[in-house]
């Protein structure tokens, strides 16, 4: 009997959050909270492991009002800052041993580019120890769970969606290859992105959200990744078909 999965979503905004700084359109100005969404992230769960995918700037934020804190890994989708910079916060994941963050090999070298006083010979006092994994396009294990990298175009850029389990999830992406969309065929919950209405370079808009959705035909898909452009978040989601819905955080749904 294949294991049960839970996913939460920490945050489902785009690079900017939402509200906007500054703005004062009808989303950002909306006291309903669905409207107001923190930098994309999500904690996948499965037999007792919690993955974690992505570490934004929000990340102390979103695991101060999680329903756990628990962690066991970081799986990273791509070296945007709006994805990775919250990982100097993981200092708490790791004071017994290093923290296993998984992502490819040219995510891994920007991250220790970036980040250069936690890899030093001599680290400075009290920054996080990780532990670096490199990944490809083949499946591999955390803890005993099967994660099976899925990749996507961000714009002219590879990144990695995961399947874990019934659960797949693709953020960030403008493009789908065929190859990409049989390994998620049929899951019971997809997660994908869907930016706004209008057309963008480098991310999927709703049209092209829904149309992924009739490809990969899931039991339940949630949109995550989304600016104020889209729209009202009730009135957004009475305009899209059944089994089709605007995630939002806090957000917890089961397999």
């Amino acid at each position: 009997m294949e294991a049960k999965v839970e996913i939460e979503f920490l945050g489902t905004g785009t690079s900017t959050g939402v509200p906007l700084i500054g703005c004062g359109c009808e989303v950002c100005a909306s006291s309903n909270p669905h409207d107001s969404r923190l930098r994309a992230s999500v904690v996948v769960r499965v037999n007792g492991t919690n993955l974690l995918i992505d570490c934004g700037p929000d990340f102390r934020t979103q695991m101060l009002r999680a329903s756990s804190v628990k962690l066991d890994a970081l799986l990273v989708t791509h070296i945007h800052y709006d994805h990775v910079a919250g990982i100097d916060d993981l200092r708490v994941y790791s004071k017994t041993e290093a923290f296993p963050v998984y992502g490819q090999r040219e995510v891994l070298a920007d991250m220790q580019k970036h980040m250069p006083y936690c890899f030093s010979e001599k680290p400075y006092p009290g920054s996080p120890v990780l532990k670096l994994v490199e990944v490809g396009e083949s499946p591999f294990c955390v803890n005993g769970v099967t994660v099976v990298p899925l990749p996507v175009m961000h714009g002219k850029l590879p990144i990695l969606g995961f399947r874990i389990g019934d659960v797949a999830y693709i953020t960030d992406a403008k493009t789908i290859p065929s190859s990409t969309i049989d390994k998620i065929k049929g899951v019971r919950i997809l997660v994908v992105n869907a930016l706004r209405r209008e057309e963008h370079p480098t991310h999927m808009n709703v049209d092209a959200a829904l149309k992924v959705v009739d490809m990969v035909k899931p039991h339940v898909a949630y949109f995550t990744h989304m600016s104020h452009r889209i729209g009202l978040h009730d009135a957004v989601q009475k305009g899209l078909p059944e089994g089709v819905n605007l995630a939002y955080d806090g957000l917890i749904v089961r397999s």
